[in-house]
């Protein structure tokens, strides 16, 4: 080797550090300067654009994160009904958050105090659409009264979960918590001051307050990099302050984390019959609770509890929440107490249908309204922003779907008339989606129809299963279902 190589081969060695250390230096700085065009982040001498800090997603009150993950969804007991409603398959999740109880009279107590201070004096229909129907323990054979009167209202109940409320109505109370734990946020950011005498379309709605249609007390807001500006701007979602909303879970969701399967290497065919280990509703892997009922159920006709000095579940109706062991995710209640409604529409056939990415069916895609000049149209008389169906011609040319409504997408529309049954004078007709299961003559089915799953007090031993389906109109309500919250998760699968 000449004496030339070797000095090019020393200072190849001695630039390798500086190159690293270059290429680091870019990628590094990504929150300070641009990748690609070297300008700088929150300047307002070249711009301005603003680049928040990636930071990871605060868990919202009442939450346990959810680690997403691949398993087998469906069937894992023998059905007595032969419903043939639920055969397996494999499905993947994404990670989420989801409430660690079911939701209480106490906290649907709030809600209820909230909406009749805000809106009680100009709106009173939307406090009385948001009561519970206590009435739903009335029995035509049976002493019930006493719980109609007290189980939402009196301080001895309010550890236990609300019962009588629809489907409709826990998707309110989700939007209504959402709004409350965003503006919490900004209060807490000093961005916001709190304001008790909020009234009717002035209360803080979380879209309205990123679309400028409600501004608040205002107290410290955020300094407005944007040298065309005023100085001062409202909080922005790219801020990454305020949290996605709450929601129903999916029922491929709630399913998953009802099982709470995990930290099995690749073991994805591993499967639970309910959300303990073993086939036995006793406690048998925990000293703790060795020997004790694992839920509160039916155990048989007319056992509700056991006998006097030594009850089986120590419960007559529902018991408080959290009130027996949490499952691997650290929730508590995913079988029995009360059984819980899901997001989705039902159909028999949706591990036919329905994606194994996600897999949730009952879209029906929008947009916020607009003026005719384009602008958002002003929010409604609740302060909330107003929203359409997307039209046919908006989806025109799409792959990914169509149609506004894709409830009956592959399960109810006329293509399906068409491949499953041949009504060739139906092609066309709208009303054709009817006869697919004929609601009303042989069936509850139709597009309302929607999901809840686990058992309850009510109910015996198979019920407890996470993977058992039942559907009920979504404007029903019962005195053994209930609900709780979740929310998505905002980048990687995995916290940090």
């Amino acid at each position: 080797m000449s004496k030339l190589q070797q000095l090019i081969g020393v200072i190849a060695i001695l630039s390798l550090p500086l190159f690293i250390t270059s290429c680091k230096g870019i990628f590094g700085s990504k929150n300070n300067v641009s990748p690609t065009t070297g300008w700088d982040y929150n300047n307002p001498q070249n711009g301005g654009f603003e680049v928040a800090k990636g930071s990871e997603q605060e868990t919202g009150p009442g939450l346990i994160f959810i680690e997403g993950g691949t398993f087998v969804m469906g069937q894992t007991i023998q059905d007595p009904m032969f419903d043939n409603d639920n055969s397996p398959r494999k499905v993947t999740v994404r990670s989420f958050y989801m409430d660690e109880t079911e939701v209480t009279n106490l906290d649907y107590l709030e809600y209820l105090y909230w909406t009749q201070r805000v809106f009680g004096e100009s709106y009173p229909e939307v406090y009385r659409k948001a009561l519970p129907d206590t009435l739903v323990w009335r029995d035509r054979l049976a002493y019930n009264e006493p719980l109609t009167n007290l189980y939402l209202r009196h301080p001895a109940y309010q550890d236990y979960p609300v019962v009588g409320v629809s489907w409709i109505q826990a998707g309110n109370y989700c939007a209504w918590r959402s709004d409350r734990v965003n503006e919490m946020l900004l209060i807490r950011q000093g961005i916001l001051d709190m304001d008790p005498d909020q009234k009717n379309e002035d209360n803080f709605n979380t879209e309205a307050y990123l679309a400028g249609q409600y501004d608040g007390l205002v107290n410290t807001p955020l300094q407005d990099l944007n040298p065309s500006g005023t100085g001062e701007r409202r909080v922005r979602m790219e801020d990454g302050i305020m949290l996605p909303n709450y929601r129903l879970p999916s029922e491929a969701e709630w399913e998953y984390a009802a099982i709470g399967l995990r930290g099995e290497y690749e073991n994805i065919a591993s499967r639970r019959s309910y959300p303990w280990d073993g086939t036995q509703v006793r406690n048998t892997s925990d000293k703790k609770y060795y020997g004790g009922f694992n839920a509160n159920f039916k155990r048989g006709r007319g056992d509700y509890m056991g006998l006097a000095g030594n009850l089986n579940d120590a419960a007559d109706i529902t018991a408080p929440v959290g009130t027996y062991p949490a499952n691997d995710f650290g929730l508590y209640n995913m079988a029995a107490n009360v059984a819980e409604w899901v997001q989705d529409v039902y159909r028999p056939l949706s591990h036919e249908d329905v994606s194994d990415f996600s897999p949730f069916r009952g879209n029906v895609f929008q947009s916020p309204l607009r003026d005719e000049e384009g602008y958002l149209a002003e929010k409604d008389s609740l302060g909330r922003i107003r929203y359409r169906d997307v039209t046919v011609d908006e989806a025109q040319g799409r792959t990914n779907y169509r149609e506004a409504n894709n409830i009956n997408y592959l399960d109810g529309d006329n293509k399906t008339i068409i491949d499953r049954t041949v009504w060739p004078s139906d092609v066309n007709n709208e009303s054709a989606t009817v006869k697919m299961y004929e609601y009303g003559v042989t069936t509850l089915i139709n597009d309302q129809a929607r999901i809840y799953k686990g058992g309850s007090w009510k109910d015996g031993a198979y019920y407890l299963s996470p993977s058992v389906r039942r559907y009920l109109d979504e404007s029903k309500s019962t005195d053994y279902i209930g609900f709780r919250c979740a929310m998505d998760r905002v980048g990687g699968p995995t916290k940090r």
